[in-house]
């Protein structure tokens, strides 16, 4: 099993840049405020929320909630930040 990051792209244009924007969807409970808390978390990491990006979609049953937040990132590792402190909230269930 290859390791991720041994994994090179096979065109330059493939793959993630660093550094870039990039969109996160957090999903998790609805209610209780996760709407603004995902920007605020990405923020308090010290990233740039882009104004406007945010995209919130509630289940069919109103149970769960996805919420899509785009960020500048300046690189992998900032990235994979963003994920574990979203991950970390225990509202939110995943991250995609």
């Amino acid at each position: 099993m290859k390791n991720l990051d041994d994994i090179q792209p096979t065109r330059p244009d493939q793959g993630f840049q660093f550094p870039g924007v990039f969109e996160v969807n957090a999903i998790g409970t609805a209610g209780g405020g996760m709407e603004a808390r995902v920007a605020d978390i990405i923020a308090g990491l010290g990233l740039s929320v882009l104004e406007g990006s945010r995209r919130v979609r509630p289940s069919r049953e109103g149970h769960y909630v996805s919420i899509a937040v785009s960020f500048t990132c300046p690189s992998r590792e900032a990235y994979e930040q963003v994920h574990a402190a979203l991950r970390a909230d225990p509202d939110i269930r995943w991250t995609l």
